[in-house]
């Protein structure tokens, strides 16, 4: 679970023409929340590994999967495509949103302690 937040967190700066687009347009300053957002999973994942801080970044990693939802729900009001980027097919976003999202939300509750 470390490695998959810290690599996560790295390609928010690797590869942010990728997560932008992803950040509903209704939300401001785009550029901002994906610079946190990679702060974010890469601190969170940090924290995973000190047992002192593992609760809390089990915690903070829900909270953080919790605000990427509107993130989702999003990529299936535009129809799954990303003008000039990702394109997938619309059953891609709802498994997304509706099962590997749940499913990482109870890994990092499995991880709380």
């Amino acid at each position: 679970m470390t490695t998959f937040y810290f690599i996560a967190g790295i390609n928010h700066f690797r590869d942010a023409d990728f997560y932008l687009p992803l950040i509903p347009d209704y939300l401001p300053w785009p550029d901002l929340i994906n610079v946190v957002s990679g702060i974010a999973e890469i601190i969170l994942a940090v924290g995973l590994i000190v047992p002192a801080s593992r609760k809390y970044a089990a915690f903070g990693i829900i909270a953080m999967l919790v605000a990427f939802i509107p993130s989702h729900v999003y990529f299936i009001q535009i129809g799954g495509c990303i003008p000039d980027g990702l394109c997938a097919p619309i059953w891609v976003g709802w498994l997304r949103l509706l099962i590997i999202h749940p499913m990482l939300i109870l890994w990092a509750w499995y991880h709380r302690s």
